[in-house]
C-alpha cells in the first residue's frame, strides 16, 4: 500500500475511534454525607465517624464509585463472531462530606480550600474511569473469534480482555491512593491545612 494512502486509512481508523468516543458522554452525580463541628479537628472527627465505608471497614473522606452499562452489538459473520459495536453507559457517583451547619467565615474559606482539594483528587478517579470505559471500547469494537458461529466464545474472550484492563485500573487507583494519602502527599496536606489551627 502506498505511503499516502497508509496515512489515510490510519487517520481514517483514528478519527473512527474518536468519533465513537464522542458519541457517549458520562453522566455525573455528586453525593453528599453530613459532617459537623466549626474547627478543622471537629469536622475532620466528624468525616472520620460519618465519611463512606470503603474496603475493610475503613471510613474515607470522600468517594468515587461508577456504574457502567453496556450495550453489545455481536454478529455472527460465516463461521466467525465479531463485536460489531459497544455503546457504553456510564455513571461516576462522587460522595463528598458537607458541614450540616453554617461554618464561621474563617473556618468556611478553610474548609472550602480543603474541599476544593477533595475535588480535585476524586476528579482523578473519575479521569480514570473514563479511560477504562474507553480502552474497554477500545479492545471490544471490532473484537472477532473464529468458529463462533453462536458468538459464545467471543464472551469468555471478551472478558478475559476486560478483567487484565480493570486490575490495571484498580493498581492505578490504589498507588494513586498511596502517593496523595502518604505523609507530605496532597490529601495529607489538605488534612494538615484543615485541622492546624
Amino acid at each position: 500500500m502506498p505511503r499516502l494512502l497508509l496515512i489515510l486509512f490510519a487517520t481514517l481508523v483514528s478519527g473512527a475511534f474518536a468519533a465513537a468516543q464522542a458519541e457517549w458522554k458520562a453522566a455525573e452525580k455528586i453525593v453528599t454525607y453530613p459532617v459537623s463541628g466549626t474547627t478543622g479537628m471537629a469536622l475532620y472527627q466528624s468525616i472520620g465517624e460519618n465519611g463512606p465505608v470503603i474496603g475493610n471497614g475503613v471510613r474515607a473522606i470522600a468517594h468515587t464509585t461508577f456504574k457502567l452499562l453496556w450495550s453489545r452489538d455481536y454478529q455472527p459473520r460465516g463461521t466467525a463472531c465479531v463485536l460489531a459495536s459497544a455503546r457504553p453507559s456510564l455513571t461516576i457517583t462522587y460522595t463528598l462530606p458537607k458541614p450540616s451547619a453554617a461554618l464561621p467565615p474563617a473556618m468556611k474559606a478553610k474548609w472550602d480550600m480543603f474541599l476544593a482539594g477533595i475535588r480535585k483528587h476524586e476528579a482523578v478517579h473519575g479521569q480514570n474511569i473514563r479511560d477504562l470505559v474507553g480502552e474497554i471500547e477500545r479492545v471490544s469494537v471490532g473484537l472477532t473469534v473464529e468458529n463462533d458461529p453462536g458468538c459464545k466464545k467471543i464472551r469468555d474472550d471478551l472478558q478475559g480482555r476486560l478483567k487484565v484492563l480493570s486490575d490495571a485500573r484498580l493498581k492505578k487507583e490504589s498507588d494513586f491512593d498511596r502517593l496523595e494519602m502518604s505523609p507530605g502527599g496532597n490529601v495529607h496536606q489538605l488534612i494538615l491545612a484543615l485541622v492546624n489551627e
